[in-house]
Formats: structure tokens, C-alpha cells, sequence
């Protein structure tokens, strides 16, 4: 395996909207480690053409969609200086020039200190500067999002763009309940004012500070990607199923137990 030449490979497809056979069909025998591989080479591509790594996005994290896809495991990528954008309710966002993409109602956490192997859920919550909803935009570069784990993951854990709406900075008595207030807020999406699909903050592996603590003992095994480091960003995975988007929809959510606003935005 060639993991520098499959990273341009998929930086040219992500960049060009182009898609190909999943990497799996021409070699059953890659893997999962030799996926994130690739991770570690496409993030030094954008890097030197000028990117910046701001932070990760965890994929499959949503157990009910599992079988949907065919993936019954989490996943993550590298979010970038170019795919993260803070958005207002109501802005329009670019994303139909990446390959078959699909919108994501997710919670969005902003770390405030480094996270290491081992911290318990409650210490994760206390390492939280601040929460938003965003929605984050998946793109496949496999034709019919038809794949195995490793093609995702090769494919920066399927990262399109992430948009994210405004922060709420949390006190310390908020950091105290965050695991728990996360996992029982609850999410309407709709489009064009119809409702699509309506989701817990449990469905993402119980609540999105133990989906984050997931990837703390992922990448605490990863002797090839970094640890997470105070001032990330992590988008923390679909709330509700994914639905692909088209130009001129609006997209909107409602979020209720949680002190989060909704979001809407509209494709172009």
C-alpha cells in the first residue's frame, strides 16, 4: 500500500468533486490502520499547499444508522481552516461542488485543554470551553456512498465542510452537567419546512462528551496522528440520519433541552 499516492488520490477526487472505486474492491486487505495511513499523508498534502488543521470530525458515531451504510464503528478526520466556518441562522453555504454531499445535524465542541488516555467522562466535560450546533456536510468520493470502514476513513473520514452556529461559552457549573444535559437534548431537521428526522444527543455513542471520549482512546493507540490539544474544535457526529442536498433548500433544525439555538441555512 502506497498511502502518500492514495492521499493525492483522494485530495484530487475531494478538490475535483470526482469519485472512483472504493480502495477496498482493488485490495480487500486494506485496512482500518492502513487508512488512517492515508490520514496521516493527506493532512501533510493540505498542509503544505497552506491549510490548517483546526480540529476533528467524528464519523459513525450514530448507532441507528450503522446498518444503513454498512459501517458499524466510529470514525474520524481532520477538519481544516478551509472547511470550518462560523455561520449565522439564515446564511447560505457553498457545498454542491463536493461529491454527493449530505447534511448532518451535530453538536460541535470547542476544547479547552489537551485530552489525554484515561480522563474520565466528567473530566472531559470540565476540559470544554464552549458548545455550538453546526451542521457538518459529508461528501463521498465512492459512487451511491457504497463503501467499507477503511474507504471512509481514507477519505478524511468523509469531511466535507463544517459550519458552525454561534458558541455558547459554558460556566463551570455547565461543564459539571454537560454529559448529561448533551445526551438527553433532542433535534428536529427539517427541509423546506418539512420535517425529515428527529434525534437524541444519546444516538452519537450515549451523548457527544463519551463520543468524544471515544476518540481520546482511539487516537491514545494512534502512534501516527496527533492527540487531541486545547483549541480544537470537534464535531461530534449526526444526530439525526443523513440526507443529501441540493441548491436553493433550506435547511433548519429546533433543538429543545439544551440552551443551544437551532439552525438554518440554505444550499447553494
Amino acid at each position: 500500500m502506497d498511502a502518500a499516492a492514495i492521499a493525492r488520490t483522494v485530495l484530487s477526487a475531494i478538490d475535483g468533486g470526482g469519485q472512483m472505486e472504493p480502495f477496498t474492491v482493488a485490495d480487500p486487505g486494506f485496512s482500518d490502520s492502513d487508512a488512517y495511513r492515508v490520514t496521516a499523508e493527506l493532512r501533510a498534502l493540505r498542509v503544505a499547499r497552506g491549510e490548517t488543521p483546526v480540529g476533528r470530525k467524528i464519523g459513525f458515531t450514530n448507532r441507528t444508522i450503522w446498518a444503513e451504510y454498512g459501517v458499524f464503528q466510529p470514525i474520524w478526520g481532520d477538519v481544516y481552516d478551509t472547511t470550518l466556518r462560523d455561520v449565522l441562522p439564515g446564511d447560505a453555504v457553498a457545498v454542491s461542488q463536493l461529491p454527493e454531499p449530505r447534511i448532518e445535524p451535530e453538536i460541535v465542541l470547542g476544547l479547552g485543554h489537551d485530552l489525554t488516555p484515561g480522563m474520565s467522562v466528567d473530566e472531559i466535560g470540565q476540559s470544554i470551553d464552549w458548545i455550538a450546533h453546526g451542521f457538518e456536510f459529508v461528501q463521498s468520493i465512492f459512487p451511491g456512498w457504497r463503501f467499507k470502514v477503511a474507504d471512509c476513513i481514507a477519505d478524511g473520514g468523509l469531511h466535507g465542510r463544517l459550519f458552525v452556529g454561534p458558541r455558547l461559552e459554558l460556566s463551570a457549573d455547565q461543564r459539571m452537567m454537560l454529559a448529561r444535559d448533551l445526551s438527553q437534548l433532542t433535534i428536529s431537521l427539517s427541509r423546506n419546512g418539512e420535517t425529515m428526522d428527529t434525534g437524541v444527543g444519546s444516538n452519537v455513542l450515549d451523548g457527544p462528551i463519551q463520543a468524544l471520549a471515544h476518540l481520546i482512546a482511539v487516537l491514545g493507540k494512534d502512534r501516527i496522528n496527533p492527540q487531541l490539544r486545547a483549541g480544537e474544535i470537534v464535531t461530534t457526529g449526526t444526530l439525526t440520519r443523513a440526507f443529501p442536498v441540493l441548491p436553493g433548500e433550506r435547511w433548519a433544525t429546533e433543538i429543545q433541552g439544551c440552551d443551544l439555538p437551532g439552525l438554518s441555512v440554505e444550499i447553494v
